[in-house]
């Protein structure tokens, strides 16, 4: 007969919040493994009633989502996490943004209502490049021969080595700019496997117009969500936020 654990099962999860937060600043350098060890840290400072997975090793539930890839500053990652006891989202919001080092600053927070996971929710990012020392014109340049390729190779580093991956399909939209004397280059990336960062456009940018900035490039996600047809990422809180402020003062499914 399997061992079971000692003593009763941990209390069952009465709600879900779902959370906004942005990485800024030097904590745009922080990895995802020192983000998750941070945020459970203030999870505990800030005595939110964490619900616990059963077994001889609880943990804490929480989900992370495509988090963003090291050096990249963000305005846009989620995170959803299970409660044993009821608590208003917006305490739990002040609550864990003063218990969290500055830089990682927690925007949004909202009970999960509607029906499928948090993922199911995003399957696309919107990011903003900087690339100093390039000519706004030389970028757009090579945006356009970037879409008008059907296939761009560029060389990657998986967790299984170096590999040649085609960056093209990722790429729903891009664009270039130009704010104060910078060039910018926008797009929206889908979420495929291996994943598609800006380092491997900007890389695919190499490869199809040799556009390579003198100066390291500063990569901001500002939005996630699901990619409508019109080409919009959608807000991934939205219906449980429309939701919350309908059902308030009712007891939440879940």
């Amino acid at each position: 007969m399997a061992r079971q654990p000692e003593g009763p099962p941990p209390p069952p999860t009465v709600q879900k919040l779902r959370l906004r937060y942005a990485k800024r600043g030097p904590l745009r350098f922080a990895s995802h493994r020192d983000l998750a060890r941070a945020l459970e840290r203030a999870l505990r400072r800030a005595r939110v009633p964490m619900a616990f997975s059963a077994g001889f090793s609880p943990h804490p539930k929480i989900s992370y989502v495509g988090a963003a890839p090291t050096g990249a500053a963000s305005e846009a990652e989620y995170v959803e996490i299970g409660l044993a006891e009821r608590r208003d989202p917006e305490e739990v919001r002040a609550a864990l943004d003063a218990s969290l080092p500055p830089g990682i600053d927690v925007l949004e927070c909202v009970e999960a209502l509607g029906p499928g996971s948090l993922a199911d929710r995003i399957d696309a990012a919107t990011w903003r490049v900087e690339l100093p020392g390039v000519a706004p014109a030389e970028l757009a340049q090579a945006v356009e021969a970037f879409l008008a390729a059907d296939v761009v190779t560029v060389e990657k580093r998986t967790k299984n080595g170096l590999r040649d991956i085609d960056a093209r399909p990722a790429v729903a939209s891009a664009s270039a700019a130009e704010e104060a004397g910078c060039a910018i280059l926008h797009m929206v990336v889908r979420q495929v496997t291996p994943a598609v960062r800006p380092d491997d456009v900007l890389a695919a940018l190499v490869a199809v117009a040799d556009l390579r900035p003198p100066s390291p490039p500063r990569a901001v996600r500002e939005a996630q969500g699901r990619l409508d047809d019109n080409g919009t990422v959608a807000d991934p809180l939205g219906p449980d936020r429309v939701a919350s402020t309908r059902c308030q003062g009712e007891p939440a499914t879940v």
